[in-house]
């Protein structure tokens, strides 16, 4: 089943100031996807931390982003590819992780803005930066 993996920043645009963005984003989510508990973990941190948000705010937040994704769990199996995908193409650990969710979900595009645009991973997953011109 191929489909739509988001990254945690494209998420993050859903309350960006910036409305191109902020559109785009909120395409991506009305056409559905998947997103694992890393990127919900993300969201959280970069809304208490960056955004200031407050608990309630937060969870909101992520509660709504939750609901609209199918969400992929975190597993040994995810962390152990993550880091040979992370290995392999330079990638940090973190989005390393993401790409693993991804593959683990059958997923054929990984939206991100700011992973490396047009990479193609393991000849499955095509990672592309959803504001490119």
């Amino acid at each position: 089943m191929a489909g739509s993996f988001l990254d945690t920043n494209v998420l993050l645009y859903l309350a960006s100031h910036d409305a191109s963005k902020a559109e785009r984003a909120e395409a991506l989510v009305a056409e559905g996807g998947t997103i694992s508990v890393q990127v919900l973990n993300e969201m959280a941190h970069v809304a208490r931390r960056k955004m200031a948000l407050t608990w309630t705010e937060t969870t909101q937040m992520v509660s709504a982003v939750r609901a609209l994704m199918t969400v992929t769990p975190l597993t040994e199996a995810t962390h152990v590819e993550g880091l040979r995908l992370s290995e392999r193409y330079g990638l940090s650990v973190y989005d390393g992780q993401i790409v693993a969710a991804a593959l683990n979900a059958g997923c054929d595009v990984l939206w991100s803005e700011d992973m490396h645009d047009g990479l193609l991973v393991d000849g499955r997953l095509r990672v592309t930066n959803p504001f490119a011109a």
